[in-house]
């Protein structure tokens, strides 16, 4: 009988794209543990504030479906630590590989788009993989 090994102490950085939040819900997954399974070592959550923002003007202002699905997202986002920061670059997107870059964080998107462009610049990616489980793109 095998014993897994213990968690790392040290945290791994990860920084969630919307979509991320969105998981649970659209594919039945639950992603802290899958991340815990997946990673098999302490790591922390990050939200870059804008993404929050974003998430908050749908809930209040999408369509019904939307909201619903968009309130679901912010409760999750409750358990990830908030990364204020200025969205000087314009797209969210550009934000979210600007500060993977700067500060050497994967992160956790299934946007195809965003996912080569982290891919471009050698950063992580962590995805849904066939609608069943999480994979990541590269080393940690």
């Amino acid at each position: 009988m095998t014993e897994k090994p213990e968690l790392s102490r040290k945290k791994l950085r990860i920084i969630l794209d919307s979509n991320a939040l969105f998981v649970p819900e659209q594919f039945n997954i639950d992603i802290f543990e899958e991340l815990k399974n997946l990673l098999n070592r302490n790591f922390e959550l990050f939200l870059l504030s804008p993404v929050k923002e974003e998430l908050e003007r749908i809930a209040l202002q999408g369509p019904q479906k939307a909201r619903r699905k968009t309130e679901m997202a912010l409760k999750l986002a409750q358990r990830c630590t908030l990364l204020e920061t200025e969205n000087s670059s314009g797209s969210t997107d550009d934000l979210i590989l600007e500060t993977a870059r700067t500060h050497g964080y994967p992160v956790f998107t299934n946007d195809r788009q965003l996912r080569n462009r982290l891919r471009d610049i050698n950063t992580p990616v962590i995805y849904v993989r066939q609608k069943s489980r999480l994979e990541i793109d590269g080393r940690l």
